[in-house]
């Protein structure tokens, strides 16, 4: 498993219309896998591999599309102070409990700045129980540069900041931050790998998304441009199962394999195509489970709604902890995604 390419995915900093730096390590390791690789308007880079034979009776080659976003949750800068204290607006869904006391990157064309991020406020040494029991919203937190006023000189406004953590593994699991959904960038990479030489009827559209966190944006004019048949949605989903989640809520068991997800708050999957993909699985014995969402949504449903529409289903890991920067994979769920994928796209 190539852990070392999605440590790189992970620690590249790429929020919402700043994916760029994804999107150039990405252009850079898929040399060769491709036939055709272009950049949309909106940042997206979009993969094109032809078919490799003949469907069957003659007929016209489906075009599956793989939906896979680069971008993480994280903030743009919003005000600096005459002080240097740098103010943000989130880009993407935070749980303000899980951001006191973090080690942020500021990155600018120029370079990445290592900042703090804290609540404005009085710390627990002189403040009251009362205001201890608050909790503040994410546009409540700012960033100390530790440069004073020069901050202002080297930090413009709409410059991305993401937490500053690393890839590490324990056991069997890899935690991360952005794993959502570097996950999917990986396996967009690797699943083509694994594929190989290969002969596949289909033609095969690896997208590489932006935007995805703040509505699915760059996933809505892609799906548009290619106009799919099918529509793969790679993503991550949650894994509660953990202490204090009712089990009806825990939507993936963690090691129990890919996710079959069926539904969440933006698509419902298509019956047959979820039928295929569980029958390609039980046959190859890669091991799934079919997940459901109650809310959130994913590109996958972009691809199903896209111009006269899309047959979609969603190939999800389940993570524990997501939209934190210590969000947890099982590496058997992520194989097995990277296996359904290629078995998948041998047949379709």
């Amino acid at each position: 498993m190539n852990i070392d390419l999605l440590r790189r995915l992970c620690e590249t900093p790429g929020v919402p219309g700043h994916e760029h730096r994804v999107r150039d390590l990405i252009r850079t390791e898929i040399e060769g896998l491709f036939d055709e690789i272009t950049i949309d308007a909106m940042g997206s880079l979009l993969c094109k591999r032809t078919p490799r034979k003949t469907p069957a009776n003659n007929k016209k080659s489906k075009k599956v599309m793989l939906l896979c976003h680069m971008d993480e949750i994280g903030f743009l800068v919003s005000h600096i102070t005459d002080k240097g204290f740098v103010h943000v607006h989130p880009v993407g869904g935070f749980d303000p409990r899980n951001l006191f006391s973090r080690r942020v990157l500021v990155s600018t064309d120029e370079g990445d700045f290592k900042g703090v991020m804290n609540p404005g406020g009085k710390p627990i040494h002189i403040s009251s129980a009362e205001e201890r029991k608050k909790v503040p919203e994410p546009n409540e937190f700012v960033i100390d540069l530790g440069l004073g006023e020069k901050t202002a000189e080297l930090i413009k406004i709409g410059d991305m900041v993401t937490m500053d953590e690393p890839l590490i593994e324990m056991g069997d699991k890899i935690v991360s931050k952005a794993l959502d959904n570097r996950i999917a960038c990986w396996l967009g990479i690797e699943a083509i790998r694994a594929l190989g030489d290969a002969e596949h009827a289909c033609e095969i559209h690896v997208a590489f998304t932006c935007q995805e966190e703040v509505g699915l944006r760059g996933a809505r004019t892609a799906a548009f441009a290619i106009k799919p048949d099918i529509g793969l949605g790679i993503d991550t989903t949650l894994a509660c199962d953990t202490p204090g989640v009712p089990e009806q809520d825990r939507t993936t068991v963690q090691g129990n394999g890919f996710g079959l997800h069926v539904k969440d708050s933006s698509f419902i999957a298509d019956r047959d195509l979820v039928k295929e993909v569980e029958a390609i699985a039980q046959e190859e014995e890669i091991p799934f489970q079919r997940t459901m969402l109650r809310a959130g949504g994913q590109d996958g449903a972009a691809a199903q709604q896209a111009a006269a529409g899309a047959k979609a289903v969603g190939i999800v890991v389940g993570t524990r902890y997501i939209h934190t920067v210590t969000e947890m994979i099982h590496r058997d769920d992520l194989q097995a995604a990277c296996d359904i994928i290629a078995a998948y796209l041998k047949r379709a």
